[in-house]
Parts: C-alpha cells; sequence; structure tokens
C-alpha cells in the first residue's frame, strides 16, 4: 500500500523498499535509493502503455479526428508513427497496453495484430493524459499490483532506438527503486514549445548510472528564459514519458485527484466482466479533464518522489509540418520534400514540402519553404515559418462549423 507524503509536519511517510547492501556514499552529490529486487530482474514486470489520443491540429488536413497522426507513416519509414512505437517497446515490455478512442479501434487493431483486445482500452470521449494513464495504471494493478509500468505516447520520433530502449531500462531500475521515473530529452536547441525538467542531484541506482533526482517540472518558457536553460545544462526537455510502480502511481493520483482516482478503479474493477461497457458509459463522461502532469508529476516531484533519465536519443514529437520537412530531407536537386503514394509535383527554383494523397499534380515555381497538404477535400498551403498557424485555421473552421473537414 503506498502513501504520499506531504509538505511540512507529516501525518504519514512514504513506503520505501529496503535498500540492497551497497557501501553507502560520502558523496554530497549523490542520493541512495534502495531496491527490494535484484538489478534486472525489474524488467520482468514492466507493461508498456501506449495513450494514442490526440488530433494532431497542426498537421491538418493530414492529421483529423478520425485519422490523427499516430495513423500516419509521417518519415517515410514504411510505418505508421503508432507501429514504430510499439517495435521499439516490445522488445522490453512483459506486456503490452494501448489506450486510444474507441473510433480508432479498427484501425489501431490493423496495424498492432499482436495486441490482445483485453489490453485495448477504448475511450468514449477525450479526457486528457491523466484519465487515460490513470485507467491503465488501475487495470495493470488489479491483475498484478507490483507492475510496474511505462507510458510512452504513440506519436514521437526516436532515434537510434537502441539508445532509447538503454533509457527505458534504466527507467525501471529506478522506478523498482520506489519512484515515478520520467526519461528528459537532452536539449539541443532553446525550444519554447516543450516544458522542461531541472535535474537536482545523481542518485545511486544499480543498472541506472545515469539517474538523477527531479527538482522540478517547469512551464514552456519564453526564448530568453530557454537560452538560458540551455547553457546552464541542468534541463531537459519533457518527453511526457513516465515509469512507475503502478501503485505509486494511482497513490499520486488518490491524493491529488480523488474523484478522477475513484471513477478509474470503478471502470478498472468491471474491466474483466461483462459489466464493462456500462460502467464506463455511465462513469467516464463524468471524469476530470487534466494532465497527468498536473495530476501527478508535478506533485510527485515537489515531494521528493521523481526522478529522471537524461535521454541522449534523438526525439520529436512531429508537432508540426516543419518538423516533417525536418525529418524527410529532401532527396533529390528538386528542393521538395514530397510525401505520398502517388504524388505528382513539379517543381522549379522552390523548396519545401509537400503532402498529397491525390493523383493532382501540383506545380511549385520560385516559393521557398512552401508548405502545401493536398487531399481530396482540403487543400493547405502555408510555409515551415507558419507551421504553428495551422492549428488557428483549424478552431476557425470549427467555429463556423466545417466539421466535415475536420
Amino acid at each position: 500500500m503506498w502513501a504520499v507524503p506531504r509538505l511540512g509536519p507529516p501525518e504519514w511517510s512514504p513506503v520505501r523498499w529496503v535498500p540492497y547492501s551497497e557501501p553507502v556514499s560520502t558523496d554530497p552529490n549523490l542520493t541512495e535509493a534502495g531496491r527490494e529486487d535484484a538489478p534486472g530482474s525489474a524488467l520482468s514486470r514492466f507493461h508498456v502503455v501506449i495513450p494514442a489520443g490526440g488530433v494532431g491540429t497542426r498537421l491538418w488536413p493530414l492529421s483529423r479526428a478520425a485519422a490523427p497522426k499516430f495513423l500516419h507513416d509521417l518519415t517515410g519509414s514504411g510505418q505508421t508513427l503508432i507501429r514504430a512505437t510499439w517495435d521499439r517497446l516490445a522488445p522490453l515490455a512483459a506486456g503490452m497496453l494501448v489506450v486510444t478512442g474507441a473510433a480508432h479501434r479498427d484501425a489501431v487493431c490493423g496495424q498492432l495484430p499482436d495486441l490482445d483486445t483485453a489490453d485495448l482500452v477504448l475511450e468514449p470521449s477525450p479526457k486528457d493524459s491523466a484519465a487515460a494513464i490513470g485507467l491503465a495504471a488501475a487495470i495493470l494493478s488489479l491483475r498484478d499490483p507490483d507492475t510496474i509500468m511505462g507510458s510512452f505516447a504513440a506519436d514521437q520520433v526516436i532515434a537510434p532506438v537502441e539508445v532509447f530502449q538503454d533509457a527505458v531500462r534504466q527507467a525501471v531500475e529506478t522506478a523498482a527503486t520506489g519512484r515515478i521515473v520520467t526519461i528528459g530529452i537532452e536539449p539541443t536547441h532553446a525550444a519554447t514549445g516543450f516544458g522542461y525538467i531541472r535535474r537536482g542531484r545523481r542518485l545511486r541506482v544499480a543498472g541506472a548510472p545515469d539517474a538523477h533526482d527531479v527538482a522540478a517540472f517547469v512551464e514552456k518558457p519564453d526564448l530568453k528564459v530557454a537560452q538560458q536553460y540551455v547553457k546552464s545544462g541542468r534541463y531537459l526537455w519533457n518527453a511526457g514519458m513516465f515509469v512507475a510502480p503502478v501503485g505509486l502511481m494511482l497513490a499520486h493520483l488518490e491524493e491529488n485527484e480523488p474523484a478522477l482516482h475513484a471513477g478509474l478503479m470503478e471502470i478498472a474493477h468491471a474491466w474483466e466482466t461483462e459489466r464493462r461497457d456500462e460502467v464506463m458509459e455511465r462513469v467516464w463522461p463524468e471524469l476530470t479533464k487534466t494532465a497527468i502532469d498536473y495530476a501527478v508529476a508535478e506533485p510527485a516531484a515537489a515531494v521528493g518522489d521523481v526522478a529522471v533519465i537524461p535521454g541522449a536519443f534523438t526525439w520529436d514529437d512531429v508537432g508540426d509540418f516543419a518538423a516533417i520537412a525536418r525529418l524527410n530531407p529532401v532527396k533529390d536537386a528538386s528542393g521538395i520534400t514530397v510525401i505520398g503514394d502517388t504524388p505528382r509535383v513539379y517543381s522549379d527554383d522552390a523548396s519545401g514540402v509537400v503532402v498529397t494523397d491525390t493523383r493532382r499534380v501540383i506545380a511549385l515555381i520560385g516559393i521557398e519553404d512552401v508548405v502545401v497538404v493536398d487531399t481530396e477535400d482540403a487543400l493547405l498551403v502555408t510555409t515551415t515559418d507558419h507551421a504553428q498557424e495551422v492549428k488557428k485555421a483549424v478552431e476557425a473552421l470549427k467555429a463556423e462549423g466545417v466539421d466535415e473537414v475536420l
């Protein structure tokens, strides 16, 4: 049974496992971390959760409610983003569970034929990450309370896979000491579109030489502050990856969002029964809509329950068409990156990216850094510099009731 510590005079203490026998360091920059099992064995109870949600409005009209970005191949690899996510995590996991919208059931099953139907959680409506990850934690905890879960979004591009997998292994080993662990990305530039993680002291964890305490999670900064973060060398991008004992994850959720926790546990108790659909339909619409960062990660960090593994791999959340251009370098002298099964693109003194699923001829002449997305019922033309503004167009179309193209 996990108990979450409170700030101030504690009414209860956090559960910590008994440290294994190892000399205590006198280094003031090291914090000892105890564990109850041998290093390496924690992977045997590691289960991966893949939240596959979100529409990706900045990738409209390619990504839509009916076909979000995780169902597309955006890198030219021949794999959709969710399939690539599955393939890099499955070799590490004792089990895999996917949380997605009910409307995406057939598409997800088509991409992941090895996914058991009992491990496919269908959301009746979007509720943000706390409900999705919390329900997965609740289901896994009832199956085996000793499970260590890892939540990894379905729509990220990561390489090299081997470096990422090493970070995951370290995260699992650190989680086995009784912590929620995030994998932070070493920043390559002063990004303002991501939250940051300030790392604290290095932890002594067998099998996880890169583990650090998390000093704090910080919101998306302005450019000047982001530059200071990168220069300091103490900050990492927050990629939303979390590895934790399910009991500890649920304890923090109960402490900070008790109504949400109660609803999720009610659904989880009905999950393996014939009452599943009835309970889901009744309880889900009333659940609080909030992010896992606010419901669990930030409060847990405030009481010292969060660690971080720095990730030395390349990472991209494919947030807009500028990212697609970045991930798909031009392969010839045309200056244009073309994505599509049957593209018919002509260019002269032009550069940029074209995404097309039509047979329409597209001619680009004397234009730089253009973005053209051509679908059967919608056409987008912008530039990579304005790629973030696509979301505004989607919001305007939604306000006008043009839902058939969204």
